[in-house]
């Protein structure tokens, strides 16, 4: 599969500066008009090359709304060889004490695989995954613009031989209720390998209009965010709105 046009590509910078003052000026608005959260734990993983302070807005504005957010405190994802399970683990079980009770994951583009394969192996601990942008389906090795960088940075020799299992069965949906958010004006991932198929009942694909980089300040991202944190496996339900296409 091929990486998106290059001309979403190369103006992926000024959309994503375009998401973010829009963020700003919503963020009030937004505040005012969701649902005030449980306070469960939620944890926001950042995207290849990107680290916590990319995704502070997002975390600010899921703590304002009583959750209890944070970063996933590894500071930049440059690619397997910087994730470390026991480290997450450790970092989960905290979360899940101060949050009373499971915890839900939000990935950004290589964060949201990351999320969706830590819910697979501890499903327990789990609550829900929402993933933005993530290139997890088939044909996602040349879909993306960043691959061949990331095959750079993360040879077979520097990855913990655990984690290079991951790779399996990306497509499959881990087995809690799971959220896709893609854009298919998306310049750094083929929007195509972020649909996920039907693995169960509580899964769901939802479309925005954005960039890639963009996808953590884009107010409909954080409306989705927001409605979808709301819901645990026992209440989850699929969204719907006129105003978003979901499938």
């Amino acid at each position: 599969m091929k990486p998106p046009h290059w001309s979403l590509a190369l103006s992926e910078a000024p959309r994503a500066l375009t998401e973010f003052g829009a963020q700003a000026l919503l963020r009030s608005v937004l505040l005012s008009k969701i649902p005030r959260g449980d306070g469960h734990g939620v944890m926001v993983i950042p995207g290849f090359m990107g680290d916590d302070f990319l995704n502070r807005s997002l975390v600010d504005f899921l703590n304002k709304l009583g959750y209890r957010a944070c970063g996933w405190q590894m500071g930049r994802n440059l690619g397997l060889r910087s994730l470390s399970l026991d480290e997450m683990s450790v970092n989960l079980e905290r979360l899940e004490r101060v949050g009373g009770g499971k915890v839900s994951l939000i990935g950004h583009s290589l964060g949201g695989i990351y999320a969706r394969e830590i819910a697979r192996m501890q499903p327990h601990t789990i609550r829900q995954v929402i993933s933005l942008g993530s290139p997890f389906g088939d044909g996602r090795d040349g879909g993306s613009h960043a691959s061949r960088l990331f095959q750079m940075l993360n040879p077979d020799n520097r990855v913990d031989p655990n984690l290079l299992r991951l790779r399996e069965g990306l497509a499959i949906a881990p087995p809690v209720p799971t959220t896709s958010i893609y854009s298919k004006c998306d310049g750094v991932v083929n929007w195509r390998t972020a649909i996920q198929n039907k693995s169960h009942h509580q899964t769901q694909n939802i479309q925005v209009f954005g960039s890639h980089c963009g996808l953590t300040l884009n107010p409909a991202v954080w409306y989705l965010v927001a409605d979808r944190l709301l819901h645990d496996e026992t209440s989850w339900q699929p969204f719907k709105s006129a105003l978003f296409q979901h499938h």
